[in-house]
């Protein structure tokens, strides 16, 4: 938790004064989680926050190929235990996959709407009973590459629409949108900001994604912005 700010006098002698410290945990899957030599979101959120003279301890709790069931089973010791005083949530992009790969095929999402509403729920309320400050994030969308129409290309997945691969996506991304509006918490709409940018001229979301799922140094840095104006906000 923060610390707070006080004088330390020892033998009589003026020591100092300990900074508030702050403690955020991103908390998420492979697309928070620590990716090679990828400056990820945590890294740049600690650095830029760094360069504005706050003393912030950003921990990294992002796992890859975890939805929100398998993050509810770690909660506590990820994040609960780590007594942050400011929690950022994105997931999405596993709980909303089908697996039509698999044989026979999956015909349903891993987790499904309802759950997924119920899991970021169950996080938002209990970390704001705990007075921690919480910001959600919408999951960045995705686009075709040949290994990814290679797994999924099937439905209930378009093919040949270049939006094809988010058609499920949207909506738990939405859900996201709903549950910040209901709870009173903050969304940094990294999901939107994705498309604005693909909407540009002369400019498209492949250039912000590594692999047609993760975000690359570009993309993870629009995150990081959005996750700096959300801090700069009022609480």
């Amino acid at each position: 938790m923060r610390a707070i700010g006080f004088t330390i006098i020892w033998a009589g002698l003026w020591v100092g004064e300990i900074q508030a410290v702050d403690t955020i945990v991103a908390f998420g899957d492979s697309t928070t989680a620590a990716r090679g030599k990828l400056r990820v979101y945590a890294g740049c959120l600690a650095g830029e926050l760094k360069k504005r003279g706050r003393s912030v301890r950003v921990i990294n709790a992002g796992v890859g190929g975890h939805h929100t069931d398998m993050a509810r089973r770690r909660f506590q010791k990820d994040v609960l235990a780590r007594e942050p005083d400011v929690v950022v949530i994105q997931f999405g992009i596993n709980d909303a996959a089908v697996d039509v790969w698999k044989n026979p095929p999956a015909t349903k999402p891993r987790v499904s709407l309802k759950s997924y509403e119920t899991n970021l729920l169950h996080f938002v309320k209990t970390l704001k009973a705990r007075g921690t400050r919480v910001i959600l994030m919408t999951p960045n969308p995705m686009r075709w590459t040949p290994r990814l129409r290679q797994l999924y290309g099937k439905p209930p997945y378009l093919v040949d629409d270049s939006d094809g691969f988010n058609v499920l996506l949207e909506k738990y991304a939405a859900i996201v949108r709903r549950i910040g509006q209901g709870q009173k918490v903050p969304v940094a709409d990294v999901y939107a900001a994705f498309q604005v940018h693909g909407k540009l001229a002369g400019q498209s979301m492949d250039d912000l994604l590594l692999d047609g799922m993760h975000p690359n140094n570009r993309g993870q840095k629009i995150v990081c912005d959005l996750l700096l104006k959300q801090l700069a906000s009022p609480k």
